[in-house]
């Protein structure tokens, strides 16, 4: 049982001197930066552009599915070209498997083109 007990507490300490460490450099870096209060440090920062009006704009979803399909195909590729560099080790099964994969998500683009999702501009 002991034995067993030790590897959690190679964890445990592992874990604490990450936090110390990250700790102690967070507040040295509190210490040491400079401090220079300014009203113009506290104004909204636009590219170079004054801020003008409210800070409230509203955008629409669309903007949102789109990064959320780059994401999910910036996934597929991350999963798709290691898999490709090993497919002769790794035989037909696997093969198999990466069409299912491509299927299900060749599957979810199709869906979100039907619905209309991947045009620009909306007809409604």
């Amino acid at each position: 049982m002991g034995a067993f007990l030790d590897d959690y507490v190679a964890v445990g300490v592992i874990i604490l001197t990450g936090a110390g460490l990250a700790s102690a450099m967070l507040g040295v870096n509190r210490l040491m930066r400079p401090r220079v209060p300014a009203r113009e440090k506290r104004l909204t920062y636009e590219s170079g552009v004054d801020p003008v009006g409210t800070g409230w704009s509203q955008s629409t979803v669309r903007y949102y599915v789109y990064a959320y399909l780059y994401v999910i195909f910036a996934v597929d590729a991350v999963y798709l070209f290691p898999w490709a560099v090993v497919l002769d080790d790794i035989g037909r099964p696997a093969a198999a498997e990466m069409g299912i994969f491509v299927g299900i998500l060749a599957v979810g683009l199709i869906y979100a083109w039907r619905k209309g999702v991947l045009s620009w501009t909306s007809t409604t």
